[in-house]
């Protein structure tokens, strides 16, 4: 079966999308790209131009030719764009954030639905490597850490740092806890732009988990990190250097050398222990995940299009994508209770 291709919007991401659906036509892999829309005409010619296929004049046009289209639009018009995709009957990657609201994201949903066709979304940190790899030893956190720093630049100021980067971190921690938070509680400054560039959540499950994720787009570096902290291990994963540090813990051995160093005789003076690395340490292992390689948007590209083809598992499904947008919103509403209460002081 082969799928023909296109991309509706083609700025920094969409020119992605349009590169790797024409590398995987170019090795046979089960696709074709047909090409690009864009209410840039000029856009469109070069992204066509640069990565083959042909710069379709309307976006009619282009779903006639396509069987999936990657949605890769302003959010504002993810809903629009998507909901026209599937009532043609073309398989809609819709990037994130899905949409601008919840309520689009169900309309979306019960368009794909009533279309028959698939609707998945763009969350393509899921397919990172280095996440990939730690997801198997992530076992009941009780303590997530997310740092997401990004340099300014001039795109996706239509939304806030909530919805531009940290979803990608609400979207990963909601799949390893497999479940919802209770409490959303979150902080976020306008520094550069009219809406929020810099933003911190805490995020509390009713198990007790609790997660701790900030993102910024005004940052002096570049920083894509989440760390888990468990009852007998501990992992860092740097999303982008594409690496996976584990410590892992041997309970019992720490739980004896603990009760030793408590039972020093009344009156007499504990032995000096000088201080040493976790992993020198008695009972404590230290290690780096095996790391496959991959791109990330490539991966998610492809899982897209096996789905498709072969009922594999594909993307983020839609209702994730709406999940991940749902406490998104929370975050957004926490920090505008937060703006409240400073204006009123």
């Amino acid at each position: 079966m082969t799928l023909r291709a296109g991309v509706w919007g083609v700025g920094a991401w969409g020119e992605k999308h349009a590169r790797i659906y024409q590398a995987l036509a170019a090795q046979g892999a089960g696709v074709t790209f047909a090409g690009v829309y864009d209410r840039d005409p000029e856009r469109a010619r070069a992204a066509a131009g640069a990565h083959g296929g042909t710069a379709f004049a309307s976006p009619e046009a282009l779903l006639d030719a396509c069987d999936v289209v990657s949605v890769a639009v302003p959010t504002i018009a993810h809903r629009e764009a998507a909901e026209r995709a599937l009532a043609a009957g073309v398989h809609v990657l819709v990037e994130k954030p899905m949409a601008v609201t919840v309520a689009e994201a169900d309309a979306m949903i019960a368009a794909a639905e009533q279309a028959g066709r698939i609707l998945q979304v763009g969350q393509v940190e899921r397919f990172n490597p280095a996440l990939r790899a730690a997801r198997p030893h992530v076992r009941e956190p009780k303590f997530i850490e997310g740092h997401r720093l990004a340099l300014f630049q001039p795109r996706s100021l239509d939304i806030d740092v909530v919805f531009d980067l940290m979803i990608h971190d609400i979207d990963a921690v909601l799949q390893l806890v497999g479940e919802a938070p209770t409490q959303v509680s979150a902080v976020g400054v306008a520094v550069l732009s009219l809406n929020e560039d810099i933003a911190n959540a805490r995020l509390e499950w009713a198990n007790g988990c609790v997660a701790n994720l900030t993102a910024s787009r005004v940052s002096q570096e570049r920083l894509r990190r989440l760390r888990f902290f468990q009852s007998d291990s501990y992992l860092s994963v740097d999303l982008f250097e594409k690496t996976a540090d584990f410590v892992k813990v041997d309970v019992e051995t720490v739980r004896k050398l603990a009760h030793h160093a408590a039972t020093v005789p009344a009156g007499a003076a504990p032995a000096a222990v000088a201080p040493a690395p976790i992993a020198s340490l008695p009972g404590i292992s230290f290690g780096r995940l095996p790391v496959a390689e991959g791109e990330p948007l490539r991966l998610e590209i492809e899982a897209f299009l096996g789905s498709i083809a072969n009922g594999g598992e594909g993307a983020a499904p839609a209702w994730a994508g709406r999940e991940a947008l749902r406490i998104a919103e929370s975050v957004r509403d926490a920090m505008k209770r937060r703006a409240v209460q400073w204006a009123t002081r």
